[in-house]
């Protein structure tokens, strides 16, 4: 396959200068990085697919945000950086080709790769962000962008990643990844005015996630992610609709309406940390529908331990890059879990045919900081086991009907993506 990576570069440049258009030639091509600029709809027609290119060095490094600490990171395959009124539309395919990158995070057998080496020094902590790995699509710093019905497959990381920017819409897009790690479908970081709506996600991690930076830095800079509206999506394999895990730049405002969720390892969840700080408030959710979802409702405020909490082995002899630095922060260390307040839930079913070992409610908060104002209305769900609520203060159920006819099993207390 011919690569025009220089070739669709020439032509943005170009468009950006006269508010143009650059349309995709017809057929399958291979592409590098390339950067869209301010004024230009890009238009990945309909029988375009462009793969991504599996060298890393077609990937240069850019400063970037990833999993919450600003440090180098490769370009996407399609990247708005610094840029206003950019649309990308048009029922053609992205393909990242993702599968190499996924093997050298965890090999072949998805047991080995960096992530088992790293694990055995007791840096799995660390693996996430030193194995560097392509994106689909990024938006950075932007404002006023538009993303309408393209198709985004195989991300090498995560697939569309929002930071920094406002405005933006995602209309009907799809996005599918079969089973790369942390394969999110759409991560929304420190950005406001977001909305997702009439999209379709499948992966192998958070189906759509909501963040707002991790640690000082984040908490220093108050890049605060709101006004994030996600409605009438539909979500198939993959975690669901998620809020954090890196939640110290804060994150309020939120409307969660009309998603139907189908085979999702979890419907609602928020992720928090005792090193992770801020807050999660004002969260309204309403009008779901969940099919064979193993947990309906995750929260859990000491999330992951492993993955969280980062320590370096005293008998570590290697570099110790700045973005480690940041992720060890000593200041931060006793920050808390965030504050979380003010969730509304209403008009929720969930049901089941009992092939999902399903749990109604998983809610762990920390008594010494718990969830608060937490009120389920008009919720139906159907589960094998009933679950635990801990850690929360003023929780209420108005009309909420619950059928779980086993007993709560312990071994069902982990869910670490």
């Amino acid at each position: 396959m011919e690569n025009i990576t220089k070739r669709l570069q020439q032509q943005i440049d170009h468009a950006s200068k006269v508010k143009g258009q650059v349309i995709t030639p017809p057929g399958e091509y291979i592409i590098g990085a390339i950067y869209l600029k301010s004024n230009v709809h890009f238009v990945l027609s309909e029988d375009t697919i462009l793969y991504g290119s599996q060298e890393l060095a077609d990937y240069p490094e850019i400063d970037n945000r990833v999993a919450g600490i600003d440090m180098k990171w490769p370009s996407a395959m399609i990247n708005i950086l610094d840029a206003t009124d950019v649309t990308i539309s048009g029922k053609g395919k992205i393909d990242g080709q993702g599968e190499c990158w996924w093997h050298t995070f965890w090999g072949t057998d998805g047991k080995s790769g960096m992530m088992a080496a790293y694990a055995k020094k007791g840096l799995r902590w660390a693996a996430d962000y030193d194995c560097k790995r392509p994106r689909n699509l990024l938006i950075f710093q932007s404002e006023h962008i538009t993303i309408k019905d393209i198709h985004s497959v195989e991300s090498g990381f995560w697939n569309t990643q929002i930071t920094y920017s406002s405005h933006v819409m995602i209309d009907g897009m799809t996005v599918a990844n079969s089973s790369g790690p942390s394969t999110d479908g759409i991560d929304i970081d420190s950005s406001e005015n977001v909305t997702i709506q009439q999209t379709r996600v499948s992966c192998n991690d958070d189906s759509i996630c909501i963040k707002a930076g991790r640690g000082t830095e984040a908490y220093m800079n108050k890049t605060v992610c709101r006004n994030i509206t996600i409605r009438d999506c539909h979500l198939g394999k993959g975690s669901g609709i998620a809020i954090g895990s890196e939640t110290s730049g804060g994150i309020e405002d939120i409307s969660i309406s009309r998603i139907t969720f189908q085979q999702t390892g979890a419907g609602f969840r928020i992720k928090s940390a005792s090193n992770r700080g801020g807050y999660i408030r004002n969260v309204a959710i309403s009008d779901l529908n969940m099919v064979n979802v193993q947990f309906p409702f995750l929260l859990q405020t000491n999330w992951y331990p492993e993955y969280s909490y980062p320590v370096i082995p005293k008998d570590y002899q290697g570099n110790v890059p700045v973005y480690w630095k940041k992720l060890q922060d000593k200041d931060f260390q006793d920050a808390g879990p965030a504050k979380v307040e003010n969730i509304v839930i209403e008009n929720v079913l969930a049901t089941g045919d009992g092939s999902v070992r399903s749990r109604a409610f998983f809610i762990e908060g920390n008594k010494n900081v718990p969830i608060k104002n937490l009120h389920f209305s008009n919720v139906s769900l159907q589960a094998v086991e009933y679950g635990k609520i801990a850690g929360v203060e003023n929780i209420s159920f108005t009309e909420v009907l619950v059928t779980a006819l086993e007993e709560t099993c312990k071994q069902n207390d982990r869910y670490e993506r």
